[in-house]
C-alpha cells in the first residue's frame, strides 16, 4: 500500500465518516478533518471505538490537509466553497485532492433527489477553480451510500467512476480498491463530473423508492 496518510475534510458527516471507517479498517492513517476541532475530535474517537487498532486523528480542515498528500473532500454543496478557499494555502505541492460533493438541492433546503446548476458545470470543476493552479484534483465516491460505508457488515459490491487528471488517478484507485469489492473506473477528465454527480439523485431516489440504500452503479464489460 503506497497510501499511508489520508485526510478526510468533512469526515464528522455522515458520508466522509463512512469514508474514513473504511479506509481506517484497510489499515490507512486517518486524519478527520472539521471546522471545529473538538468535533473532529470526537469523530476520531468514535471510529477508533469501532475500530480499536485504527490510527486515527482530528483537527481543524487546514491543519489536517496540509499534512496529506491524499486529501479527501467529503462535505455538502453549501459549504464547499469557503472549505475550498480555507484550504487553499496550505495544500502540499504533490497534494491530490478528491472531491466528493454532489449540488444536490437538499444543501439548500431542497429536496436531495433534484440536482444544482453548477456555473463551472460540476461542483469538482468549481473545486479545481478555487485551488492553486497546477493543484491534482479527481472526483469520485458520488455514488456510495453513507449507511451503507458505516455498515462494516454490508459489502459493498459496485463501481466507482473517477474523474480527473491521470496524475491523480493511480491514488484514487488505490482509495476505490481498499474497499473490498467496489471497482475503479476511469470516467475521463474532470469535466465529465457534471454527468457523473447527478447519478447520485437518481440513486437516491431508487433507493427510497425500493426502502433500501444498497443501489449503486455497475458496469459489465470491463
Amino acid at each position: 500500500m503506497s497510501i499511508e496518510r489520508v485526510a478526510v475534510i468533512g469526515g464528522t458527516g455522515a458520508e466522509g465518516f463512512g469514508l474514513a471507517l473504511r479506509w481506517a479498517s484497510a489499515g490507512m492513517e486517518i486524519v478527520i478533518g472539521s471546522r471545529d476541532k473538538s468535533r473532529a475530535e470526537e469523530a476520531a474517537a468514535r471510529l477508533r471505538e469501532r475500530i480499536g487498532e485504527a490510527q486515527v486523528s482530528g483537527q481543524v480542515n487546514a491543519e489536517a490537509a496540509a499534512g496529506c498528500s491524499t486529501v479527501v473532500v467529503a462535505v455538502p454543496f453549501s459549504g464547499q466553497a469557503t472549505i475550498y478557499k480555507s484550504l487553499a494555502g496550505g495544500l502540499r505541492s504533490d497534494a491530490v485532492v478528491v472531491d466528493c460533493t454532489v449540488p444536490v438541492e437538499a444543501a439548500v433546503g431542497g429536496k436531495a433527489t433534484h440536482v444544482l446548476g453548477v456555473w463551472e458545470g460540476s461542483a469538482a470543476q468549481l473545486a479545481a477553480s478555487l485551488l492553486p493552479e497546477g493543484t491534482t484534483l479527481c472526483a469520485a465516491f458520488h455514488t456510495l451510500s453513507a449507511s451503507a460505508l458505516e455498515d462494516l457488515e454490508n459489502h459493498l459490491d459496485g463501481d466507482v467512476p473517477v474523474c480527473g487528471p491521470k496524475a491523480g488517478k493511480a491514488v484514487v484507485r488505490e482509495l476505490v480498491e481498499a474497499i473490498p469489492r467496489l471497482g475503479f473506473v476511469d470516467a475521463g477528465p474532470l469535466e465529465n463530473a457534471r454527468v457523473v454527480e447527478p447519478i447520485t439523485s437518481l440513486l437516491i431516489g431508487i433507493n427510497r423508492r425500493y426502502k433500501t440504500d444498497r443501489a449503486g452503479i455497475r458496469f459489465t464489460g470491463l
